[in-house]
């Protein structure tokens, strides 16, 4: 029984280990780094961020986090810049979040693209290696790291690293970027070395995502605009899930990598949601509308497209059997929740105290799974 408590108690996050931790977040600003900020702070963590400062709504904003952490404005494209940050924020623990996030932006900018994505990581990690308190790093990049070739299974993290567009191929540069600075400077043999891991997930939604060029940010800019959103590529299909899902992945994550046992956790991990939420992009844009209640459906975007991955999908096995995490909202809750936070902004509401119960709701449905998963263990 012991044994299967343990598990159990491995799908959550642990609230004891981040009271008063010291972490750098890069990317802080931005929508999954916003989202990831708010939880730290929650958890009582001493946050300090990096970032580029928002252009245009952001859930940073919305949620008042520049009054709530330590948020350091800077690009990480400048190696002074993060160095700086670094022994300012005297981490234990670092989330390296901060990117060039957007395929299209990517072949409008590849120069700007690789410089963030790649030598921005060289920076952190570069960085990392001269500040002798960190402990652990998790370096976020992407599913569209692997080389894709349209089948239909999910990828593995021992699958091949590629990338047709400068978006794609800059994430697996960074992803061989961090195992060559986890080989190099921060082996096993290093007693005190930190422990680095890369962390790949799906299609990820929730609110406050502001961003051009994604399915939820477009579709709610075209409701507010009284119509319904143009689709690139509506039979492509991804793994979609809530902001929440891969952001406990990270925090388990850099907990392991913390522990006495960090080397066990040292490498890649896919979090990605249950194969039947990988969706095509017109299934979640009609669904997305349908919950909303908009009255308007999706069109398609007839303009010519640059080329994007038609068919992509996680296998997080590795992550489920290993760290102990899985999904525990299907893609039909995750897109009430985020249709929900865009509403309550609408109408005026505290978007904090929102956002704080969305992950409240969430880490009690984690528990609830966790505790429906030790009951139906055999005896």
């Amino acid at each position: 029984m012991a044994v299967r408590a343990r598990a159990v108690e491995d799908l959550g996050v642990s609230s004891s280990f981040w009271h008063a931790k010291r972490v750098l977040l890069t990317g802080h600003t931005g929508f999954k780094g916003g989202w990831l900020t708010l939880w730290l702070e929650s958890l009582g963590a001493k946050v300090t961020g990096l970032a580029l400062a928002p252009a245009g709504k952001s859930f940073f904003e919305a949620v008042g986090l520049e009054r709530a952490v330590r948020s350091l404005i800077g690009d990480i494209r400048q190696f002074e810049v993060v160095e700086r940050a670094m022994r300012e924020a005297d981490p234990e623990i670092v989330f390296h979040l901060a990117a060039q996030p957007l395929v299209r932006a990517s072949y409008a900018d590849p120069v700007g693209n690789y410089a963030t994505n790649v030598m921005g990581s060289v920076h952190v990690l570069e960085a990392v290696r001269r500040s002798p308190g960190v402990r652990a790093v998790v370096v976020v990049t992407t599913d569209k790291c692997y080389e894709n070739r349209e089948w239909i299974w999910g990828y593995r993290e021992s699958d091949a690293l590629g990338g047709h567009d400068p978006y794609s191929s800059s994430k697996a540069c960074a992803e061989i970027v961090a195992a060559a600075y986890r080989k190099s400077y921060f082996s096993g043999a290093q007693v005190d070395a930190p422990a680095i891991a890369t962390a790949r997930a799906g299609n990820v939604i929730g609110g406050g995502d502001w961003a051009d060029d994604r399915l939820i940010p477009d579709t709610v800019r075209a409701i507010a605009a009284g119509s319904g959103p143009a689709i690139r590529n509506p039979a492509a299909v991804r793994p979609w899930q809530h902001v929440l899902e891969p952001l406990r992945g990270y925090l388990m994550l850099a907990e392991r990598l913390a522990g006495e046992r960090r080397t066990e956790f040292a490498g890649a991990w896919n979090f990605g949601p249950d194969a039947s939420d990988a969706r095509s992009v017109a299934w979640v844009a009609q669904q997305f509308l349908a919950v909303w209640g908009a009255p308007a459906g999706w069109r398609p975007d007839a303009g010519a497209q640059p080329h994007e991955t038609n068919f992509l999908k996680l296998d997080s096995s590795k992550s489920r059997h290993l760290l102990g995490w899985h999904p525990a909202l299907d893609i039909g809750q995750a897109l009430r929740d985020t249709a929900s936070w865009y509403q309550a902004q609408a109408a005026g509401k505290d978007m904090r105290d929102l956002s704080l119960s969305q992950i409240a709701a969430y880490t009690k449905l984690v528990g609830q799974r966790a505790r429906q998963e030790e009951g139906a263990l055999p005896g």
